[in-house]
């Protein structure tokens, strides 16, 4: 299964890369996406992820297709 993972706005910036495209042979969640793709990095905190552009917890299951993004936190005013 093929996944594209994007990284936005400062978590872009701290991993080095705007995004991977990784395959899988099994079934994976949001977290394995992270361990495989960041192997030297821990999870930040307060990161949000989103699957095909809706949030989701990081328990969240992957389709082959599909999208998974990373990103700090947005605020505003």
């Amino acid at each position: 299964m093929s996944i594209k993972v994007r990284y936005f706005a400062s978590l872009k910036e701290r991993i080095g890369r705007a995004e991977d495209q990784v395959e899988f042979t099994m079934n994976v969640t949001v977290s394995d996406i992270w361990q495989q793709v960041n192997q030297d990095k821990a999870l930040p905190e307060n990161i949000l992820a989103a699957v095909n552009m809706e949030y989701v917890g990081f328990d969240h299951p992957v389709n082959d297709g599909d999208e998974v993004a990373f990103f700090p936190p947005v605020t505003g005013g």
